[in-house]
């Protein structure tokens, strides 16, 4: 069976992926069963590079704020801020602490510099502005809404001044309270005020659409697709808001559910714009349902922004996972033979693309066991979901050279 295995292995590369689907989707989606080893995202750096330069790829897209992104957009596509304003200001999660993060923004800088705009790659983050303690305030996304539509419409058209929009919102600690996911008293997401803002976020979100066609004669495409992010985003916060202030058993779902739509939202407005690289972990990507304990709660289930995604697009979307062997300074040791890891880790290649169906395939009947990590940081591959990936990276081992990320 060795040997069977083997065959399903290729090089990590960008044509190798390609030969493994059935056309060229619209989002290329790479997972990462952890986060904070540079070594995966050297892998994602390199193969990204492959796509935009020879498959025309135009932007990529990680798991991180979607309105920091909009600072590191602006530098890689104009030049606007330094490198280390960059890293320090436009990304979430810790993320701008990473050696290979600062290393795919200035690849992207330098590729962009002598080349047209209609050639340059562009960055954006995809999630919310979220962290798994809380929610950002809305005011930066609705305020930023409001102000491209007052300053290209009449005032009389619009819902309410920029004034009432301060009045309503108060102070941003009210919104960015820390002990609201745990405390759901603790939330305003649900005060009358909150309520007003939804209804006043969804006028102005209805009053961008309505206005379409005035508003990209009036104004840049960019600025246009930038303030329909803005308004995603304030809805998106304000929905999530409202269920942090819930207490019913489905409020932690609801709010990983939430989360993921909101990445699936700005993932499919990316597409419609051109081909996107999108990296991040695996459970955000992956076609079947998520699952995850946290605290006190049962298992909560939700659908991940691939699974919504993938149902949208079909072959337009395309999933690689990433299984790795030891994670040593983590405690993660040689996987098990029985496991598919193990079966992997018994290759000689440090690394490789693997034809995650015709692995499949090639096991049969038999039933890889389920690995399980003694590092809650790291997620192992669920071999009843192998073949609904598209194809798995494997990493042998991931050297002791931790980064920034949670």
């Amino acid at each position: 069976m060795a040997a069977d295995i083997k065959d399903t292995t290729h090089a990590v590369d960008a044509s190798a992926v390609l030969g493994l689907l059935p056309a060229r989707p619209r989002l290329l989606a790479l997972g990462e069963p952890t986060h904070g080893e540079d070594v995966l995202l050297d892998v994602r750096n390199e193969l990204f590079r492959q796509f935009v330069e020879q498959e025309g790829y135009r932007t990529i897209a990680i798991e991180s704020d979607c309105l920091t992104g909009l600072v590191v957009d602006d530098y890689v596509t104009s030049g606007t801020g330094t490198l280390d304003e960059v890293m320090e200001h436009g990304f979430s999660h810790g993320f701008g602490a990473s050696a290979a993060n600062r290393e795919l923004v200035r690849w992207m800088r330098a590729h962009n510099e002598s080349r047209p705009l209609s050639e340059r790659v562009r960055f954006a983050g995809f999630d919310g502005p979220l962290e798994i303690t809380g929610a950002a305030s809305p005011r930066q996304a609705l305020t930023a809404l409001h102000g491209y539509l007052a300053a290209r419409m009449d005032a009389d058209l619009l819902p309410c001044t920029a004034e009432a929009l301060d009045r309503l919102l108060g102070a941003d600690d009210r919104w960015t309270e820390p002990d609201a996911m745990r405390d759901p008293s603790r939330s305003v997401g649900r005060s009358a005020e909150a309520g007003q803002l939804r209804l006043l976020a969804d006028d102005l979100v209805a009053l961008l659409d309505a206005q379409t066609p005035h508003l990209l004669a009036a104004t840049s495409r960019d600025e246009w697709e930038r303030a329909r992010l803005y308004g995603r985003t304030a809805t998106g916060l304000l929905r999530y808001h409202h269920w942090m202030a819930d207490t019913s058993p489905a409020r932690m779902a609801r709010l990983l559910g939430l989360r993921d739509s909101m990445m699936a939202d700005n993932l499919l407005a990316l597409a419609e714009r051109g081909p996107v690289l999108v990296h991040a972990h695996n459970a955000h990507l992956q076609r079947n349902r998520s699952t995850m304990r946290m605290w006190d709660h049962p298992l909560l289930e939700w659908w991940s922004a691939g699974a919504l995604v993938s149902a949208r697009l079909g072959e337009g979307y395309a999933f690689l996972a990433t299984a790795l062997g030891t994670i040593r300074h983590q405690g993660v040791d040689t996987p098990p033979p029985d496991t598919v890891e193990g079966l992997l880790y018994a290759l000689p290649a440090d690394r490789c693309l693997v034809d995650a169906p015709r692995l499949a395939a090639v096991l049969g009947d038999v039933r890889p066991a389920a690995r399980v990590s003694p590092w809650f940081g790291y997620s192992p591959l669920d071999p009843a979901h192998l073949a609904d990936s598209d194809g798995l990276v494997f990493v042998r081992d991931v050297p002791r050279t931790p980064s920034g990320g949670q």
